[in-house]
């Protein structure tokens, strides 16, 4: 296959071989655990620009959960999409995991789709869980480059600086991956790997480890690497290998000796893997400071998955028709693609008068058979007051004590009728407090433009409401009932 305008192939690159540097001699008895292979060098190219320009099959883009992050790759490859591929994202509700990939087309990009992935945060101290995500994350834009039919692929550096990812270190597990899924796939017949600065220069520094250009050099790597990885490309990790007890049972007192040799390798080796998949788990609801202040009334659970479900407990239990009988939130239809719109009508909701702990409880109550699939919200600020904003803390409790799947199936917040400080309170709560969702929120200024979304015989909102509206934006989207005249 010929390779883009400009794009040089590893097998033809000029970079010096391993032989060149100092202190780097063949290692003769040692079989190489990467076999030079000149066909697979030319599958594998490198480029240093703009990845918007190229002219291949398939880009790939490094992103965040809620596709909206924006970093040196992300902007340009939005900008170069256009506005249909945002506009996309924001109407379908596209999201994706850390490792796991999207696919959007290209749209007014060269190429016929985007392969968008989402890259974990380095931190030392749970790094194995970190390399893995990452190996993840380019393992499924192969895979799924494969799945599309791709002959030609530019991929990106997935960790981006915000990423904290050592650059060394990512380098070894791309190349690493890529040089795997090579060898036992056939498309895409070739990959530019993609980069600017220090991000390139590690990728062509370390690629003779792992694409040797010569019998001498894959030598002189063998040698040289210290992980080869798993089959896939995965990275080794010694610390997470459980030895099987195979007589636990045995009497004997060498036996009896292994046996606890062994228990104590599989509770360390439990407890590092535990502790590697931590943040994981952790950074799917929002942050929270051990030592920041929390309001009386709120609490700080041991689990928040089992406070969750005791508060759903008590949501079924207890009467809530004090709560019900405000009316400020409900269920009002669906959208046009069919999710359930809550709507919520902060002028009735007397922050003064009402039993907070018991508004949490009818809202999970609510909620709980809605978040199973995807929904929206439509938060109608009109006419609301100062004694209708609920304090932050209750706010960032009912966040945190919410599980995962709230965020995750919220695909759309509308808030209409928004104010001046309901839009730097929102910034603020949305940046600092959850920014899960910050990509979800929008801010209307008036109800026709829900009409986008949703229908307007599947919107039921307060006669005060719509006589506001009315007020400030006019009547040019109104449109009466005329089939009974």
């Amino acid at each position: 296959m010929r390779a883009p305008s400009g794009v040089v192939r590893w097998a033809q690159s000029n970079v010096a071989p391993l032989t060149d540097y100092a202190r780097v001699s063949p290692a003769p008895n040692i079989v190489p655990a990467f076999l030079y292979d000149d066909r697979i060098n030319h599958r594998l190219a490198f480029w240093q620009g703009d990845i918007t320009t190229l002219e291949v099959d398939a880009v790939t883009n490094t992103t965040d959960e809620t596709l909206s992050e924006c970093n040196a790759v992300s902007e340009r490859i939005m900008q170069a999409a256009g506005p249909d591929l945002k506009e996309e994202i924001i109407t379908r509700g596209l999201e994706c995991r850390t490792g796991e990939v999207v696919v959007t087309p290209g749209y007014q990009m060269r190429c016929r789709h985007i392969i968008h992935t989402v890259c974990p945060k380095y931190v030392a101290k749970y790094h194995t869980a970190a390399e893995n995500s990452l190996h993840n994350c380019y393992k499924n834009v192969l895979h799924k480059a494969g799945e599309l039919g791709v002959r030609s692929l530019a991929l990106c550096v997935v960790s981006t600086p915000r990423r904290n990812f050592p650059p060394d270190l990512a380098a070894h597990v791309a190349l690493r991956t890529v040089r795997r899924f090579l060898e036992q796939q056939a498309a895409p017949q070739l990959v530019v790997m993609c980069g600017c600065g220090v991000e390139l220069s590690a990728l062509r520094a370390l690629a003779a480890l792992y694409f040797p250009r010569g019998q001498r050099e894959a030598q002189c790597a063998a040698a040289r690497l210290q992980d080869p990885g798993g089959p896939r490309g995965e990275p080794h990790h010694p610390e997470r290998r459980i030895r099987i007890i195979h007589n636990p049972h045995s009497n004997s007192d060498s036996a009896e000796d292994d046996a606890a040799c062994d228990s104590d390798a599989a509770v360390e080796a439990a407890a590092a893997f535990a502790r590697a998949c931590a943040p994981d788990t952790q950074r799917l609801l929002a942050p929270h400071s051990p030592h920041s202040p929390r309001a009386p009334h709120t609490r700080r659970p041991l689990h928040d998955q089992d406070e969750y479900e005791r508060l759903l407990r008590r949501a079924r239990s207890e009467d809530l028709s004090e709560i019900s009988g405000i009316g400020c939130l409900y269920q009002s239809g669906v959208d046009r693609l069919g999710r359930p719109v809550v709507v919520f009508i902060g002028k009735w909701f007397p922050i003064g008068d009402v039993d907070l702990d018991k508004a949490m409880l009818y809202l999970i109550k609510l909620l709980d058979p809605i978040v199973r699939g995807d929904y929206v919200i439509a938060y109608f600020h009109t006419l609301a007051s100062s004694n209708n904003h609920p304090p932050f803390s209750w706010l960032k409790e009912v966040y945190t004590v919410l599980p995962y799947k709230y965020k995750k199936n919220l695909k759309a917040f509308y808030i209409v009728h928004p104010t001046f400080w309901t839009k730097m309170m929102t910034w603020w709560f949305t940046t600092f407090m959850a920014p899960a969702i910050k990509a979800k929120v929008h801010s209307l200024p008036g109800v026709e433009f829900l009409y986008s979304v949703m229908a307007r015989d599947q919107l039921e909102v307060p006669a005060f409401v719509t006589e506001y509206d009315m007020t400030i934006n006019g009547l040019h989207y109104f449109q009466p009932d005329t089939t009974t005249t």
